[in-house]
C-alpha cells in the first residue's frame, strides 16, 4: 500500500505541473504545444537523470524511485496529450507542425534521457 500511495502522491505533484506549464505555455494558434513539449524533455532529462543516479546508490530506497521516477516522471510527461495534439495537427492539416512537433518531442526526448544519464555521473 505504501508503494501504491508514493506512485500516487509523485504521480499528482507531476500532474499539477504539466498541467500548469500546458495553461501557460500551449496556445494552439499555429504554434506548437510548448508546454506539453517542454514538460515531455524535461521529464526525459529528469528521468535519465534519476535513473543514471539511482543505478550509481546500492543504499538508496525502491521508495525514492517509484515516487520520483514513477510517480512524478510519469504524471509530468504524457504520451497522450502528445498524440491528441498531433491529431489535431493532422486534422487542421498541419503537416509541418505534425513532422516538427513530432521529430522534436521523440528525438530530444531520447536526447535528454541520454543527457541526464550522462549527467548523474557527476553527481
Amino acid at each position: 500500500m505504501k508503494q501504491i500511495l508514493l506512485v500516487f502522491a509523485g504521480g499528482g505533484f507531476g500532474s499539477i505541473l504539466r498541467y500548469i506549464m500546458g495553461k501557460y505555455l500551449n496556445t494552439f494558434e499555429n504554434a506548437l504545444p510548448y508546454g506539453t513539449l517542454l514538460a515531455n524533455l524535461l521529464g526525459s532529462l529528469l528521468i535519465g537523470l534519476l535513473a543514471g543516479y539511482f543505478l550509481k546508490l546500492t543504499t538508496i530506497s525502491d521508495n525514492y524511485s517509484l515516487f520520483l521516477i514513477t510517480g512524478f516522471c510519469g504524471g509530468f510527461t504524457t504520451f497522450s496529450a502528445f498524440t491528441l495534439e498531433n491529431q489535431v495537427f493532422l486534422k487542421n492539416g498541419d503537416y509541418f507542425q505534425f513532422l516538427l512537433y513530432t521529430f522534436s518531442s521523440i528525438f530530444f526526448g531520447i536526447v535528454a534521457v541520454f543527457f541526464g544519464w550522462f549527467l548523474a555521473k557527476f553527481i
